[in-house]
């Protein structure tokens, strides 16, 4: 049985709809990406496991309990954790107190949970009293991916976590992410880097104008000519 399971949702902002039936699942420990044209609806279906858009129809469980249209602040006391795309640190905090802030929900921050980060980037050990500000796009997406990681969640969701990252640094970043769902977390990613994406994951989803296209490994698709030919460049 899946972790995720997404069915026939609807979704979008205000009055647009965005999405329109999708469905997409994600299993215990499993690595899934989402891929497709800009302005497919891959973030959107991403932010509506989050409950970051206007629900409209479908519905959305996560280890058996219905979530639909449920706020963040429930949906991350459910085990999952999420990185957005653009903003995602706060710049005028140091390293370390990003960190913390992802462990805000609990009475006090969990020194292995800090300790688990600094193993996954030592890099944020090292410079956890430099402001966040500071630091190059690939360190900051690190520390955002330390901080939703400080609740040891269950399922990651990481959205263009390679967006705006010099080319010899998108490989370390696919790295930190192989690492992490090895260390037992199921993660889901949104990405527009596809064919790199493809070759990690376990399995991937291609949506199309906000439906759901193409679904199969991620080996599979990156062999198959219609994808290729139509979302990979061949």
């Amino acid at each position: 049985m899946s972790m995720l399971e997404v069915h026939d949702l609807d979704a979008g902002y205000g009055d647009l709809q965005i999405l329109h039936d999708v469905d997409l699942d994600v299993g215990e420990e499993e690595y899934v990406v989402i891929v497709g044209p800009n302005g497919a609806g891959k973030s959107t279906a991403m932010k509506s496991v989050f409950g970051l858009t206007t629900y409209m129809g479908g519905s959305v469980e996560f280890q058996s309990r219905d979530i639909t249209d449920s706020p963040p602040e429930e949906v991350i006391h459910e085990g999952i954790g999420y990185v957005p795309q653009n903003d995602n640190v706060f710049p005028s905090l140091t390293v370390r107190e990003n960190l913390e802030m992802g462990a805000y929900i609990l009475d006090e921050v969990p020194e292995e949970a800090l300790e688990t980060v600094f193993d996954h980037f030592p890099v944020l050990r090292e410079r956890s009293d430099q402001k966040a500000g500071t630091m190059s796009g690939g360190q900051q997406q690190m520390v955002a991916m330390g901080r939703a990681l400080m609740l040891d969640p269950d399922l990651l969701l990481l959205d263009e976590p390679s967006a705006g990252l010099a080319p010899d640094l998108v490989d370390e970043m696919f790295d930190h992410v192989d690492a992490i769902n090895e260390n037992g977390t199921a993660v889901l990613v949104v990405e527009q880097n596809a064919k790199e994406a493809l070759r990690r994951c376990d399995r991937g989803y291609v949506l199309v104008q906000g439906r759901n296209r193409y679904e199969n490994t991620g080996e599979a698709l990156l062999g198959d000519d219609e994808v290729r030919q139509q979302f990979l460049g061949g």
